[in-house]
């Protein structure tokens, strides 16, 4: 916690294995609570929890008039719904179809957009790109102003120039919005103050290309993964390397989180996504998809989407090992080298705790789809005409927007270019039919 700003943070620099490392930090912790219970601390943080819940209450009855007493109730029954992940907004049947011309273009990247994240109050984007000079962006949502540029540089000169000098493949920010993560081809996790778009630290100890970021809600702990076939913990706040999980046989493409102290990973071409606990330092296997698995999201903390090169589009339940739900040919076929292939799924996004998710490949579309009850059918609803590849989709926290990164070319590759796209940014509006927000079904895992 004492190192300074901006040092790098290597997970090879813990010689122990991480087994040995988390027991005896754990031991340590365990010495210095020595006086504390296991109930009385139980109590000691659910009393934090709750206090800082009714400051936060109050704030929000001062503002619309309400009494905090119903608000911090109605507040803590979504939180034990939530975490059952039995929250449902259903919101799906009453989204209308986008108009094209309402959809807003932000250009700035030269090459194509890999990744891309919205700041938890939606007024921001961050978005990164295969460029070498325009690596990482900052936007404001309703200007569409470019706030922040971070210029990169070339291989090796990174403590100089700030920015990465490679493709950045991956970013994630932190759920109070302070940390944003960049990972990139060069195997390095940049750590960025949000706010001003500064570096803070550069983590090491990947081995190859770092392809998947996300923070742990409500935590400053981060979960990356990598080419490499491991999964990496980190704490931020802290500027430290916590410990390291194997299990895929082959490259890892995707990884999301919610508030539990899990992670989900897509592993490529193993055919497996994985379910990590990392307290308990196990794993759980999911299979289903016949081809590569490139891109994961949480819908909920029980359900996820995943999609694959087969262009299949899988639904999950984290206690069944096969798909509650499978769309083949989800962006439809097409010909290449005289042969019928499907369009690879290329990004999957969910609006959490809902029944809408949007996919994106290179079909000329963005689809969005409603889960049906029980998470046990997919129906499709409408296209979102968007030519080029979608690299990346988000939904904003309240679902009145998706935001799709376009480029010429796949993320992970150069199979294909597209020379009738352009590389951008893309901010589709989303309405519903009436201004009530979609009612919460409490039965659906």
């Amino acid at each position: 916690a004492g190192r300074p700003a901006d040092e790098e943070v290597s997970s090879d620099s813990e010689t122990e294995s991480p087994l040995l490392g988390r027991r005896r930090r754990e031991a340590a912790a365990a010495e210095e609570e020595v006086e504390e219970t296991p109930q009385e601390k139980k109590l000691r943080l659910a009393k934090q929890y709750l206090e800082e819940l009714r400051q936060l209450e109050e704030e929000r009855a001062e503002e619309e008039e309400l009494e905090p007493a119903d608000l911090i109730g109605d507040r803590l029954k979504e939180d034990v719904l939530e975490q059952k992940g039995r929250l449902q907004r259903l919101v799906a049947k009453d989204v209308q179809p986008p108009d094209p011309a309402s959809i807003r273009v932000l250009r700035g990247h030269q090459l194509p957009i890999t990744c891309l994240v919205i700041s938890p109050d939606d007024r921001f984007i961050f978005s990164a790109s295969k460029d070498g000079s325009l690596i990482k962006c900052k936007w404001e949502v309703e200007t569409g102003k470019r706030l922040c540029v971070v210029p990169g540089g070339k291989k090796g000169t990174e403590e100089r120039h700030m920015g990465h000098a490679s493709n950045v493949l991956c970013m994630a920010i932190s759920s109070d919005g302070k940390y944003l993560a960049t990972g990139d081809r060069n195997k390095l996790i940049m750590i960025w103050d949000a706010a001003t778009c500064k570096r803070l630290h550069i983590f090491t100890g990947h081995r190859d290309a770092v392809s998947g970021l996300s923070f742990r809600k409500g935590t400053h702990q981060l979960y990356s993964a990598s080419h490499d076939r491991c999964v990496k913990v980190w704490n931020v706040a802290e500027n430290a390397y916590v410990e390291t999980l194997f299990g895929h046989q082959d490259v890892i493409t995707g990884l999301d989180s919610l508030s539990r102290e899990c992670c989900v990973t897509a592993g490529g071409r193993d055919g497996t996504v994985r379910l990590w606990k990392i307290a308990e330092e196990s794993q759980l296997v999911f299979s289903g998809h016949q081809g590569s698995i490139d891109c994961i999201q949480l819908i909920n903390e029980e359900h996820m989407v995943s999609g694959a090169d087969d262009g299949s589009l899988a639904l999950w339940g984290l206690t069944k090992k096969k798909p509650l739900a499978l769309a083949r040919q989800a962006h439809g076929v097409q010909d290449a080298q005289s042969l019928q292939q499907p369009y690879w799924i290329s990004a999957v996004a969910a609006l959490r705790n809902s029944d809408l998710l949007a996919t994106g490949s290179h079909s000329a579309s963005v689809k969005l789809w409603k889960c049906g009850e029980g998470f046990r059918k997919l129906e499709h609803l409408w296209d979102i005409p968007l030519v080029g590849f979608v690299n990346s989709l988000k939904f904003s926290a309240a679902g009145d927007f998706l935001v799709a990164g376009i480029g010429q070319e796949h993320r992970l590759g150069r199979w294909w270019r597209l020379k009738e796209a352009k590389n951008s940014i893309c901010i589709i509006p989303l309405k519903q039919k009436t201004t009530a927000s979609g009612p919460e079904s409490p039965g659906s895992s």
